[in-house]
């Protein structure tokens, strides 16, 4: 098994983000590869994804997305007690009401393509909105530009929806209101809303410091 060695001149790297794991990225640059950075270590922090080790994904599905895209890292991110958690997630299937699950039947509808990548890509980005900061932050990009040109990509019917330019994680959970026949808001529109900056504000970064991975 090669050695890891980290590789500071990326761009993850330089904006304070550095997990392990890049140290067998194929490439380190991708949004793609940083997004299931983001993701696996979601997985492992987060108590919104208790009982998911793999954001989601059964063993063979994360086997295969590490040797595509980390490889060498299967012997240390898919060790025994992994893939005695991951078969245990596998027997206990979602609740109703399982806002995870929710996102990723979204995000797998609109998918531009039919691939295990952009399958495993649906389950990432469900995963990171489960965090606390803004998407793109959350999937470890370096902008929101990124994750638009990454969802333009990947997702593209579900990115040509969002035509006012709401903040991509409120979006998704807006779909999927619309979905249950609900309704978030009292305003007639969303320009008349008194919540409209939370929605459709800037996301700037110059404020925010990525947590220590």
């Amino acid at each position: 098994m090669r050695q890891p060695s980290p590789n500071p001149t990326s761009s993850a790297a330089s904006a304070g983000f550095y997990d392990p794991l890049m140290a067998y990225a194929r490439d380190p640059e991708d949004s793609v590869t940083l997004t299931f950075v983001s993701a696996i270590e979601l997985a492992r922090s987060s108590s919104r994804l208790g009982g998911r080790p793999a954001f989601g994904l059964d063993e063979e599905a994360f086997r295969g997305l590490l040797n595509r895209y980390f490889p060498g890292a299967e012997d240390v991110y898919l060790t025994p007690a992994t893939k005695a958690a991951l078969a245990a997630a596998n027997r206990g299937r979602r609740m109703a009401t399982d806002e995870f699950e929710d996102l990723v039947v979204l995000l797998l509808e609109h998918r531009s393509e039919d691939s295990a990548e952009s399958r495993w890509l649906a389950y990432a980005i469900a995963a990171c909105c489960m965090g606390d900061d803004h998407l793109w932050q959350d999937m470890g990009l370096p902008d929101r530009q990124s994750l638009s040109d990454l969802l333009a990509r990947h997702f593209s019917t579900l990115f040509a929806r969002n035509t006012g330019g709401m903040r991509w994680k409120k979006f998704f959970y807006k779909q999927l209101c619309e979905r249950e026949g609900a309704f978030v808001c009292r305003s007639p529109s969303c320009a008349e809303c008194v919540e409209y900056s939370n929605c459709f504000g800037p996301e700037e970064d110059s404020a925010w410091q990525p947590a220590k991975r």
